[in-house]
């Protein structure tokens, strides 16, 4: 059974750091793409990209929102893929999803092929 498991998500302050994980099973993560998605409360899955990782050449992508605070990763042997998030604001708030698609990173949710059940996180005081 393919299944993409994400944890680690929880409630931090303002300014805090937490580390996401994507756990792959049934499937290797070798040569698929990782994207994180960030569903705002009241909106779609997908909402917003917030970092992707390609497979071969571990290219990363971020948006500006979150570039200089977010980090990418991905470890193979582990069949994982990471998220470090630091100086988290309020409207990093959201639902938090990983996805993976062949090869190479999009910026369009609809062509991932598997998407995990999502971790929550609350960045509030």
């Amino acid at each position: 059974q393919v299944q993409l498991v994400e944890s680690g998500g929880g409630l931090v302050q303002p300014g805090g750091s937490l580390r996401l994980s994507c756990a792959a099973s049934g499937f290797t993560l070798d040569n698929y793409a990782i994207g994180w998605f960030r569903r705002a409360p009241g909106k779609e899955r997908e909402g917003e990209g917030v970092s992707c990782i390609d497979s071969s050449d571990g290219k990363t992508y971020y948006p500006d929102s979150v570039k200089g605070r977010f980090t990418i990763s991905r470890d193979n042997a582990k069949n994982t893929v990471y998220l470090e998030m630091k100086s988290l604001r309020p409207e990093d708030t959201g639902g938090y999803y990983c996805a993976a698609l062949r090869d190479y990173c999009s910026g369009r949710p609809d062509l991932y092929d598997y998407w995990g059940q999502g971790t929550q996180i609350t960045v509030s005081s």
